[in-house]
């Protein structure tokens, strides 16, 4: 089944490896996303027609444009356009803070949008300013009803990851296709089992995040 070629080496750890790669890209990309998009969220609530306008063009463009054109035209474009040349992982945190924004500034959008009314009313009649309201009352709600949203927003960077060995990146996937490459004479059949511990490895990954995003929905339901 190909799957003895994994102990070949330091063929697993090389996985490993490429795997934190994968994680420590979207871990960073995640926090950022979650710094702005609340700041945008926030702004998106006012209502201003500028700020509609370009927020709509933003969101529009992160739904219709696909994560590795977006790779290409930062890595390459950028480059070519300014003379800045932007290291892969640079390139790779830029996209998907770009993309993590977008979506975290959505929720942030829908979780205000769904905070009743009168409980602004009730901070302004205890004489709390706008400020005040929304640091004491509207904001705590948010990053609650947040967390667990953001918790699944990181085991999709994370599985995205894998679009970043485009841009010679060499993590999880690339370092699959690497051990691949190295035994195709020994080890023909060397792509199933490899692959196969990659998507166990994504799975010992991803899952444990998921449970605990679910966890945490459950508990704060109640």
């Amino acid at each position: 089944m190909g799957i003895e070629v994994i102990f070949k080496g330091r063929n697993l750890i090389r996985l490993m490896e490429g795997l934190l790669v994968a994680m420590k890209i979207s871990l960073l990309s995640v926090v950022i996303s979650i710094v702005l998009g609340i700041i945008l969220g926030m702004l998106m609530t006012l209502k201003k027609p500028g700020i509609t306008f370009i927020s709509r063009i933003y969101l529009e463009i992160v739904r219709i444009m696909p994560q590795m054109v977006l790779l290409f035209i930062v890595y390459f474009g950028f480059a070519k356009m300014t003379g800045i040349n932007l290291s892969a992982e640079a390139s790779a945190v830029i996209v998907f803070s770009f993309w993590g924004t977008a979506e975290m500034a959505d929720l942030v959008r829908g979780c205000m949008a769904s905070i009743p009314k009168i409980q602004y009313e009730s901070s302004t009649a205890l004489g709390f300013t706008r400020l005040q309201t929304y640091v004491h009352v509207i904001i705590p709600q948010i990053i609650r009803r947040l967390i667990p949203l953001s918790i699944n927003l990181i085991t999709r960077m994370i599985k995205t990851t894998s679009l970043v060995m485009m841009i010679g990146i060499v993590e999880v996937l690339k370092v699959g296709q690497q051990i691949i490459e190295a035994n195709r004479k020994s080890a023909p059949n060397a792509a199933f089992g490899v692959f196969a511990v990659i998507f166990l490895l994504y799975f010992l990954a991803c899952w444990p995040i998921s449970h605990f995003s679910k966890y945490l929905e459950k508990k704060w339901e109640n």
